[in-house]
């Protein structure tokens, strides 16, 4: 059963209906108002493949509880649909095949992603807070006149959502009164969903073809053969102590290799040109999570923090020993990163 576009207050009527008059509400009264719930999970695709860190919006949609449809667009996509099909929790996957919606470009994609949200009466929809999902969601959210929820790490309940500010230095708790939350999610507070298991009907979504009011011109990509900066288990990264590109090449790309550890960098270690901008690590780069968070010549910004201090062991290298990187590392070595790194990748190669 699918409710179109419930608001705040017909939710908490519905709740107020479903809960005894003296007592908590039952385990089965909630599975029933659960129901009333509907999210659109916003998928992402390159090529024709699908993007599976972006399966994270499917598992913040199952806390959330009701139906999950999910929603791709772009060139190619069948292979892409049928894919998300078999993850575990999608109901059914709303797909539009059509080149002008390939590269995400806000200007095309977002009216597309309005009509279909207005026909499926969605409470919720939700995307990864990825350059994809910052870059559509806020004129999605113009268009339909609601607030966008970002970068949120834990789910409350229906309308109550958990997400950091001031750098993650502090966690605020928001609630929502709008007829549709828009939710962006940190994907590292939500694993991507399992991609086996599930087996969810592909339908043709809204399209109308409107003419597009922007084209895609060119891209140029840094391509590397290691594993990717914002899905990888092991992280390497390198700050303004490296002093140029060279050494930065010279000393972080063959411990990354010996470790079989994805390459970042700290924003000053990118603003000095050591490493491309796509490798950056913080506030206003990427935010990761790996097993090991390996880290030389960082001092500790509290925005490089931002983006790697949920990670499960962080290790760091500096001459400094009252560095602030030290106050969150559990592992800290004291020394000239030029010849404690060198020293270090020679013997993990062993």
């Amino acid at each position: 059963m699918m409710i179109p576009r419930i608001g705040s207050s017909a939710l908490r009527q519905a709740r107020s209906q479903l809960a005894p008059k003296n007592g908590p509400v039952s385990v089965t009264s909630l599975s029933a108002f659960s129901r009333l719930l509907s999210s659109l999970a916003i998928l992402e695709q390159r090529d024709g493949k699908l993007n599976h860190s972006s399966l994270g919006s499917v598992t913040a949609a199952q806390k959330l509880g009701g139906s999950i449809t999910a929603f791709v667009a772009g060139a190619n996509i069948k292979a892409a649909a049928e894919e998300a099909a078999k993850t575990k929790g999608i109901e059914k996957i709303i797909a539009v095949d059509n080149a002008a919606y390939e590269k995400g470009l806000p200007e095309n994609y977002a009216p597309l992603l309005v009509e279909n949200i207005k026909k499926g009466g969605y409470t919720h929809v939700i995307a990864s807070h990825s350059a994809f999902g910052k870059n559509l969601l806020p004129r999605v959210a113009a268009l339909l006149d609601v607030q966008q929820i970002s970068d949120i790490t834990g789910i409350e309940d229906e309308k109550t959502f958990v997400r950091p500010i001031y750098a993650g230095n502090a966690i605020a708790t928001v609630e929502s009164s709008d007829n549709i939350k828009l939710i962006t999610i940190r994907g590292t507070a939500f694993p991507a969903a399992e991609a086996e298991g599930g087996s969810a009907s592909v339908e043709d979504g809204v399209d109308s073809k409107a003419e597009a009011i922007s084209e895609w011109v060119s891209e140029d990509l840094a391509k590397s053969d290691r594993p990717d900066l914002a899905t990888a288990g092991k992280v390497v990264s390198g700050g303004r102590g490296l002093k140029s590109k060279e050494d930065f090449d010279k000393i972080m790309l063959p411990l990354a290799d010996a470790l079989g550890a994805a390459v970042g960098a700290s924003r000053a270690a990118v603003d000095s040109g050591y490493a491309d901008n796509s490798l950056q690590v913080g506030q206003t780069g990427k935010v990761v999570a790996p097993q090991l968070y390996l880290c030389a010549g960082i001092s500790g910004a509290i925005q490089h923090l931002a983006g790697m201090k949920d990670s499960k062991v962080i290790a760091a290298i500096n001459k400094d020993a009252d560095a602030p990187i030290f106050q969150v590392a559990d592992v800290g070595l004291v020394g000239d990163l030029f010849d404690k790194v060198p020293e270090l990748t020679e013997k993990l190669k062993q």
